[in-house]
């Protein structure tokens, strides 16, 4: 699943990745697609706090000019308690 948030400012791509979560099954990956830098670690956080992991992060295509990542989320069911570390 792909949540295209390239050009939203914070809190937009983690509201964005929330209502796409809302509707999936654990095991279920969730890319977001984000320019702005604080969604590196808004995404973190909200997967750590959600019982969810973030499984990878790479360069996506600019937007607008802008860079663009592309952060994969590993959603997870009842009791999951495993979070990542971004650098």
């Amino acid at each position: 699943m792909i949540v295209d948030a390239r050009g939203d400012r914070c809190p937009m791509p983690i509201i964005r990745l929330a209502r796409a979560a809302a509707g999936a099954n654990p095991g279920t990956a969730v890319t977001v697609l984000w320019t702005d830098a604080a969604a590196r670690h808004d995404i973190a956080a909200w997967a750590r706090m959600r019982g969810h992991r973030v499984v990878g992060e790479e360069v996506a295509e600019p937007a607008d000019g802008h860079q663009a990542w592309a952060t994969t989320v590993l959603l997870g069911g009842a009791g999951t308690t495993t979070a990542a570390t971004l650098r």
